[in-house]
Parts: C-alpha cells; sequence; structure tokens
C-alpha cells in the first residue's frame, strides 16, 4: 500500500529526520503546530513539513501517524489521537517499554487504529547507516515500505507488537546506561580526589573508558532530559522479566541530575561541566 499522507507527532530533532525521510518516498508529511515551540516549528519547516496546525485535522488528513516523542509523552498522545477516532495505522517509534508499548496498542486500536510498534536506533537520519527503525506489527512491512527511498534503514522484524519496543530497551539498557555509568564514575573519583589518577589508569587499562566519558558528556548530557523516562522504562522491563531494576533506576537519576543540560549543544558540554555539575548535586544532597 502506498501511503499518501503521514502525520508526525512531533518534530524534535529525531522525529523531523524521520519525518523527512517518507517524504523521500513520496508522502506527503504533516505536523500539528499547536502549543509547539518555536524550535520545534523551525525545525518543521526546514525539513519542509505541511503544518496543519492542529491534532483533530493532522488526524483527519493521515493514512499513518508517526508518534517520536519524549517517552514519558507516549500514551498520553496516542490517547490523545484514540479520542479523534483515528482509522489509519498509528506507529509508536518512542523508546518505551513493552508494556507501555502494548498499552498504547490496545488504546489506539479500540478507536480503530492499526498498530504499530517502533524502536529508533542510532542518530538523527543525516547519511545512510547510521539509524534503524525496527518496527513489529501485522503491518510493520508496510511502514518499512514507506521509508525504502530514503536513507532510514526500516526493518519489520515481526507481526507482534512489542518486539521492536523490547529491542530499543536491551540496546539503550546498555548503552544509556553505562554513559550515565561513567560519568557518575568520574564524579566519584573527583569528589574523592582521584580523578587524576583514574585517568592515567584508564589511558593504560581501559583507554576506551575515557573516550566514553568525554563522549557520554558532549553528547549524551545534552539529551539527559529525555534519558530520564527512557530509563525507568527499561527499569519497568527488568522488573516485569524478574530482574533488578536498580542499574537503570539510579541511571534516570543521574541523568535527571544533569537535566539542566538540555539542548546545550552549541558548543557541547565538556566533560569538566559535568563532573562539576554532578558533584554540586552531591553537596546539596548532603
Amino acid at each position: 500500500m502506498n501511503f499518501k499522507t503521514v502525520a508526525l507527532l512531533h518534530p524534535g530533532n529525531m522525529g523531523t529526520t524521520i519525518g523527512a525521510a517518507a517524504a523521500t518516498s513520496g508522502a506527503r508529511v504533516i505536523w500539528a503546530s499547536h502549543q509547539r515551540s518555536q524550535a520545534t516549528q523551525e525545525r518543521a519547516k526546514r525539513a519542509g513539513l505541511v503544518d496543519v496546525k492542529n491534532l483533530t485535522d493532522a488526524v483527519r488528513e493521515s493514512e499513518v501517524i508517526i508518534s517520536v516523542c519524549p517517552p514519558h509523552a507516549a500514551l498520553d498522545l496516542a490517547r490523545k489521537v484514540a479520542e479523534h477516532n483515528f482509522k489509519g495505522v498509528y506507529v509508536d517509534a518512542n523508546a518505551i517499554s513493552r508494556a507501555t508499548a502494548e498499552e498504547i496498542g490496545r488504546t489506539v486500536t479500540k478507536g480503530g487504529a492499526s498498530f504499530v510498534d517502533g524502536g529508533i536506533i542510532g542518530s538523527p537520519v543525516k547519511q545512510a547507516g547510521t539509524t534503524r527503525l525496527y518496527l513489529s506489527g501485522n503491518r510493520a512491512p508496510e511502514v518499512a515500505e514507506l521509508f525504502s527511498a530514503s536513507m532510514l534503514n526500516a526493518r519489520a522484524i515481526g507481526p507482534n507488537p512489542g518486539a521492536a519496543s523490547a529491542l530499543k530497551v536491551v540496546y539503550a539498557a546498555w548503552t544509556k546506561c553505562t554513559d550515565g555509568l561513567v560519568l557518575a564514575i568520574r564524579a566519584l573519583a573527583a569528589i574523592e580526589g582521584v580523578d587524576q589518577a583514574l585517568s592515567e589508569e584508564w589511558s593504560i587499562s581501559q583507554p576506551d573508558l575515557t573516550r566514553k566519558s568525554m563522549r557520554a558528556a558532549a553528547v549524551a548530557a545534552p539529551k539527559a532530559w529525555r534519558y530520564v523516562g527512557e530509563m525507568k522504562e527499561i527499569a519497568e522491563s527488568f522488573a516485569a522479566a524478574g530482574l533488578t531494576p536498580g542499574f537503570h533506576d539510579a541511571a534516570a537519576d543521574i541523568w535527571q541530575r544533569l537535566a539542566p543540560f538540555k539542548d546545550r549543544t552549541d558548543p557541547p558540554p565538556t566533560l569538566e561541566a559535568v563532573i562539576d555539575a554532578l558533584c554540586a548535586s552531591c553537596n546539596k544532597l548532603r
């Protein structure tokens, strides 16, 4: 099936590039600017997305809705769409647990929609080979076809919604949790007065950890506010499986402390600034 109109909710740094990828295959990509920030409006305009102003018109005009939003907002957004009795294909591409994905599926299908679960791995789509969109559900192959002419690698991995979210969870359980862990370690080393000695030892035995901590500060810290909800979703997934949620509850705490770095990318945060922020938060808690 060739989808002619796709609604993107909402065009953040990642979502904008997903919408642009859909447009590459010839779809008309729309979005709703009501109550969205000026930064979001500028991103959508640069990407060539068509503003239909409000959610009502976005639902009415589209055959596919793609949700790309902070994890804590995913279920609420699905409920708002369901209230409009959307009958097309609802694609949730957020960093959520299988349980949350399944609840979203129940929510939108009650309103008459088909549900496709999605999970994005990689950076915003700027070149081929950097970003995968994993999809699961009966109509996942159709949604994957929507991106066939784009730089986004969309992969249907099965008919059962929840699988794509589960894959995203287990992937991010390592990448984002360990970014938070290595920054916490650097903060503890600073508090204990052994940061220089640790850096020297790492240069000998664990050189990748020095690079990882610097990259986590520059790249991950500006996204920390988004990672909080994602870590909580991952913790819930571990708990539901009978495994300890503690690793990712702790990671959520670290990322929450770094929320003041929200979207600070020009220039990106330095490792020293991030360590100072974590140390300051420790002092406030004492």
